[in-house]
C-alpha cells in the first residue's frame, strides 16, 4: 500500500483541491489565500510535494486529484486497522463499540453493508 499520509495543513490544502476540483493553479493559490493564509510560493511548494507523491496532478496549469478525498480516506481507515488491530475489523468494532452505543439507524446500515457483501 502506498503511503499517502498528509498532515493536518496538508490535509486542509488536500481538501480544498478535492471541494473545487478540477480548478486552475492560480485559483488554487487565491483559494489557500483565503482559507490558510498561505502566499503564493507556499501554495506551490505544497502542491509540488503532493504531486510528487502522486495524490495530485498539476497540468497545464489545472490541478486535478489522481487520488479522490473517498479513496484517501479508505486508505487512512484501512491503513488504521492493519496497523492498530493487525487488519481485524471485529477487533476494531468490538473496541469501537465499548464507547460508543450505535443507533438503530447505524445498525441497520451496518446489517445492509454485510448482507451486500455476503451476498456477492
Amino acid at each position: 500500500m502506498i503511503d499517502y499520509k498528509l498532515g493536518v495543513v496538508e490535509t486542509k490544502f488536500a481538501q480544498i483541491i478535492w471541494k473545487n476540483e478540477p480548478l486552475p493553479s492560480g485559483q488554487l493559490v487565491k483559494l489557500c489565500e483565503a482559507e490558510l493564509n498561505w502566499k503564493k510560493p507556499t501554495t506551490y511548494t505544497v502542491l509540488r510535494k503532493l504531486c510528487e507523491k502522486g495524490i495530485f496532478q498539476n497540468i497545464d496549469g489545472v490541478v486535478t486529484s489522481l487520488v479522490s478525498e473517498e479513496e484517501y480516506y479508505a486508505m487512512q481507515s484501512e491503513k488504521f486497522v492493519e496497523e492498530t488491530f493487525d487488519g481485524s475489523l471485529p477487533a476494531f468494532f468490538a473496541a469501537f463499540t465499548q464507547r460508543k452505543q450505535l443507533s438503530e439507524t447505524e445498525i441497520e446500515q451496518l446489517r445492509r453493508m454485510i448482507d451486500s457483501y455476503s451476498g456477492e
